[in-house]
């Protein structure tokens, strides 16, 4: 029989849904088979069940399709720039991979070779910092021989930045006639709004005004103002949170300069945005695309829509860095450098991968580290041509459906901050203070829980890697499994104190194959809080291995089915032997048959899930086993 065009065409509609319907019941089956139930009893659809939901409420689908797809968004560089905001960027370039030099205590001629050498070494664009009390003298030294047309310029100078400013104004037009001023692209970071957040020194806001005020008066694309996202980053802001804190400082900015006399055209344009960049690589490029579109948005309602394209400055995430297994942060810093880059960002800034430690700790040199930063952005660059297209995630169903998300998210953030009379009422209420601490509270609970995997920390902790000494850098963030990392601090003390770390013993029932899956559990839980692990392996007199072993603490691990008819016994064993406390590594329920149903004193002390408090477990063990005369 001929197929007419019209069944055609119902035949294709209907493809994707057959399709998805299929899909569902494969997952349902998945899921039925690994709960042990009939496919039948698996909540529909299936796929909500694979569901994860962000820090902002924010629901991530396990799988996108064409029922999601959105309007195409507009080319880069036209409003609401969501694309990014440069249509003409050199696509041989990239985004500019932009290096931090200077800072309290360098020597401002060892930070000009650094510079000099960085830009022979693949970085495109400074991030600097005055050295001593002379920030005139240190930005003249700093510069000598550095090409600014060709090198864009961002500086963090703090209270000190009108000062650095009128010495850069001096610096440009000491340059030689004929230079085109057009190609010469300088922030000058003034941030007194969101430093005010954290407490730190910066430029008065008369001060910025009076900057951006010279600065927009000059023929260089000078910003004067940098909206530094990552402070509420650093304290446990969500993305949304981030965003919409960050945009309200910049509404404040704005009305200010505008209430100054300065045009509300010049105003935006002095405006820039820093945004942090996290491992959360979706999350990220989903970020930095949703920043630019509700910025946009207030540009719009100012009626400036076609000043709404402002700079975005990526750092990698200061809070995600451990000091625990730093290596790892190499792999941590890649991802948030591959995010920002995705996701529009003009300038990428990678922490280097020891940034969370004393100098030195490692044994590795500075220039080292500051190498392994630059080239984790020239490897994207130039060998996986990240920067060779423009907004690459476009057209992506999810990608678009989190910056849509994402958006309104932070849009709803900002009308609170508004709500409460605007960013600095809500930072004199302590409003957004406390909605942010409550994001990291719960981000903070999820760690704890280990539902919020920190990889060589909360998961597969390398108990053997070297002490750390008790100098650290003050902390500057709110970081990821930092209170693991506090209990790690305090098993490294009792090494130090006593030569072994405290530890518990294994107690396993049955053959390897029976055990294996939950002593690796136990020993991974116990080496995240840095107790070390004493497994016996096969064993018919547990007592006698757990008297051998001096053990306190004692793990019964085995399948459930083993516990059923030898939990109990192990126990009283294991007790006899002078175990004080004995947990057992699995749910309450194992021993639902059991005798310790009617008499919990013939169980184990506590039990040890997947779900279990783990800084809290940990922490009870630490305070038993490091206790004064407590065996390790």
């Amino acid at each position: 029989m001929v197929q007419s065009s019209g069944d055609q065409a119902s035949s294709t509609a209907d493809a994707p849904d057959a399709a998805r319907a299929a899909w569902e019941q494969a997952v349902a089956g998945v899921l039925a088979k690994a709960r042990r139930v009939d496919p039948s009893e698996i909540t529909q659809p299936a796929s909500a069940l694979l569901a994860t939901t962000t820090y902002d409420d924010i629901l991530v689908d396990p799988l996108y399709d064409p029922s999601t797809e959105t309007p195409e968004p507009t080319l880069p560089g036209r409003f609401p720039f969501v694309r990014g905001r440069d249509a003409a960027r050199d696509v041989t370039r990239g985004w500019h991979v932009t290096a931090l030099y200077g800072g309290a205590g360098t020597d401002p001629a060892e930070v000009n070779t650094a510079i000099l050498d960085g830009l022979t070494t693949g970085v495109s664009a400074l991030w600097w910092s005055p050295s001593t009390d002379d920030p005139a003298a240190d930005l003249t030294r700093a510069l000598d021989g550095v090409l600014l047309d060709l090198a864009p310029l961002t500086v963090r100078a703090g209270a000190d930045t009108a000062a650095v400013g009128s010495a850069l104004f001096a610096l440009l037009d000491a340059r030689p006639d004929g230079a085109d001023p057009t190609t010469t692209h300088i922030g000058l970071g003034a941030d007194p709004l969101t430093a005010r957040f954290v407490g730190t020194d910066a430029a008065s806001v008369p001060d910025t005004l009076s900057l951006a005020a010279a600065a927009a008066a000059r023929a260089e694309p000078i910003r004067a103002i940098c909206v530094d996202g990552t402070v509420f980053h650093d304290a446990g802001a969500s993305e949304a949170q981030e965003i919409g804190a960050a945009v309200a400082a910049g509404i404040e900015y704005l009305r200010l300069a505008t209430e100054s006399g300065m045009a509300v055209a010049d105003a935006l344009d002095q405006i820039s945005f820093r945004i942090a960049a996290t491992d959360a690589q979706f999350e990220t490029i989903a970020k930095f695309r949703a920043a630019r579109r509700v910025w946009a948005r207030v540009a719009q309602v100012v009626g400036a829509p076609e000043h709404g394209g402002a700079p975005q400055h990526g750092v990698t995430s200061s809070a995600m860095m451990t000091q625990r297994d730093p290596w790892v942060n190499l792999l941590r810093t890649t991802l948030g450098a591959f995010g920002a880059g995705v996701g529009g960002a003009d300038q990428v800034t990678v922490l280097p991968f020891d940034a969370a430690l004393p100098p030195d700790a490692l044994g590795v040199s500075r220039t080292f580290a500051e190498r392994m930063a630059r080239n984790t952005q020239l490897l994207l660059l130039e060998e996986s041509h990240l920067g060779r297209v423009l907004d690459p995630a476009a057209g992506s169903w999810f990608v678009e459906d989190l910056t849509d998300r994402m958006a309104q998210a932070a849009w709803e953030v900002l009308q609170r901050i508004d709500a409460a009379g605007g960013y600095t009422a809500a930072l004199d209420s302590g409003s957004l203070a406390e909605e942010i601490a409550a994001t990291r509270a719960r981000r903070d609970d999820d760690i704890a829980h280990r539902r919020f995997a920190v990889t060589g920390v909360t998961e597969f902790p390398n108990l053997a890697e070297k002490p750390l000494t008790a100098d650290r850098v003050a902390p500057t963030a709110a970081r990821y499994g930092e209170a693991f990392e506090q209990l790690r601090d305090r098993s490294d003390a009792h090494l130090a104190a006593t030569g072994e770390r405290p530890s518990v013993f294994l107690a396993p029932l049955g053959t390897v194959a029976e055990y294996n899956a939950r002593t690796t559990f136990a020993a991974n839980l116990m080496a995240a809080g840095g107790i070390a692990a004493m497994d016996p392996g096969p064993t018919d007199d547990l007592a006698e291995a757990a008297r051998s072993a001096g053990a306190t603490v004692a793990v019964v691990c085995g399948t459930d089915k083993r516990y059923a008819t030898e939990a109990l016994d192990a126990i009283a064993s294991l007790r006899s032997a002078g175990v004080t406390r004995v947990l057992l590594a699995g749910p309450r329920k194992a021993l639902a048959g059991t005798a310790a149903a009617d008499d919990e004193s013939l169980g184990p002390d506590g039990h040890l899930t997947l779900g279990v408090d783990a800084v809290a477990v940990l922490t009870d063990l630490l305070d038993m086993l490091t206790s004064q005369g407590a065996p390790a």
